[in-house]
């Protein structure tokens, strides 16, 4: 799986779809267990609500 940027809506779609699966211990995306990391525009350390960005990096999660 390679790396893919999406934005919010596209990423709650994805859940919507049933294409990204909360497992409880972690994200399922197809066979690979994946990160997902927050893109904002602005330094991290100004912000109060972290997961409140416009778009979001999934990876695969190292070593799987």
């Amino acid at each position: 799986m390679e790396e893919k940027i999406v934005s919010k809506e596209e990423l709650i779609q994805l859940f919507e779809d049933q294409k990204l699966l909360d497992t409880g211990k972690g994200w399922m995306m197809g066979d690979y267990e994946v990160e997902i990391i927050a893109l904002h525009e602005i330094d991290p350390k100004f912000l109060q609500d972290v997961t409140n960005a416009k778009f979001y990096k999934l990876k695969p999660k190292e070593g799987k």
